[in-house]
């Protein structure tokens, strides 16, 4: 199908693009990578009066090292952070990106856009919450930082305000000995997670847990932390026993969907099965490194 006719707007920077929502109000929409608005327009799901499109602002889009964490561009693609060089204990970011749909997604979709969008069934809500992500946003009162376990408020809905801009995602550098992982229950048509999940584990010198989260897509309304989980992992020596008495946990506290891609009862079982290796892989990465 064809779009609704619509204004096209180009920002050449974070500044313009927040003046230009300013002037266009409720019925301007943002086009980072276009793999999810785009879509939506052509099948008249979203029909907005105009477009702001931010894909050339300078400084949106790389991965940047700092002291104490990592800091993403909103516009950085799927495929250089599949290709990525991370910290040990971020691993869980570059497998989620490698495991998203098919590779022009990959080369053209963005971390920023796909957050934004906020689909239950999306990678990376998994991934941002195990590894405790901040995403910074910028808007027409300055600059504010929204933590991921706040930014999913319903499906398709955000923390994100009237007239802002995701700008970047930052993720604190794991302490030593830390490990993460993402895995995936997928739709096959579309490579949306049927369930995902993933992990960050740390461990001491003596192989005890001394940190753990655990991000869950696909279940519920939202994505969400399975808080149960990692209460039954910290303090405690990691064998195969724990993990599982833990990952029966994942679904505590949330009402798992029924849909047409799996039953309410599959999903819930499939997340205890993906929690449970996703919380594995990621305590073999911890344990691998040097005490």
């Amino acid at each position: 199908m064809i779009p609704a006719a619509f204004a096209y707007h180009r920002a050449s920077s974070v500044d313009e693009a927040v003046r230009l929502l300013q002037e266009l109000g409720d019925d301007a929409r943002v086009l980072a990578g276009g793999h999810s608005l785009l879509p939506a327009m052509k099948l008249r799901l979203a029909r907005p009066g105009a477009v702001v499109d931010i894909g050339r602002i300078e400084g949106l889009r790389g991965i940047r090292r700092q002291v104490d964490h990592v800091e993403v561009g909103a516009l950085t693609r799927h495929a250089d952070l599949a290709a990525a060089r991370l910290p040990a204990g971020l691993e869980a970011l570059a497998e989620c990106a490698d495991r998203i749909a098919d590779p022009q997604v990959r080369r053209r979709g963005t971390i920023g856009g796909s957050l934004c969008h906020a689909d239950p069934s999306a990678d990376w809500p998994a991934a941002v919450l195990a590894l405790e992500g901040q995403l910074v946003l910028v808007g027409p009162g300055g600059e504010r930082v929204v933590p991921a376990a706040e930014w999913f408020v319903a499906p398709f809905m955000t923390a994100l305000q009237p007239g802002e801009i995701l700008t970047a995602i930052r993720f604190p550098v794991p302490q030593a000995r830390s490990g993460s992982a993402y895995l995936k229950l997928a739709r096959k048509a579309s490579d949306f997670a049927i369930v995902g999940a993933a992990a960050r584990v740390t461990v001491d010198g003596s192989g005890r847990c001394t940190g753990a989260a655990v991000g869950v897509t696909g279940v519920g309304d939202v994505p969400y932390r399975a808080t149960a989980v990692e209460d039954l992992l910290v303090g405690r020596v990691l064998d195969d026993q724990v993990i599982a008495e833990a990952a029966a946990r994942a679904v505590e506290g949330v009402d798992p969907v029924s849909d047409v891609h799996a039953g309410a009862e599959y999903r819930a079982q499939v997340a205890q099965v993906y929690v449970r290796r996703a919380v594995q892989e990621a305590l073999g990465r911890a344990l691998s490194q040097p005490a």
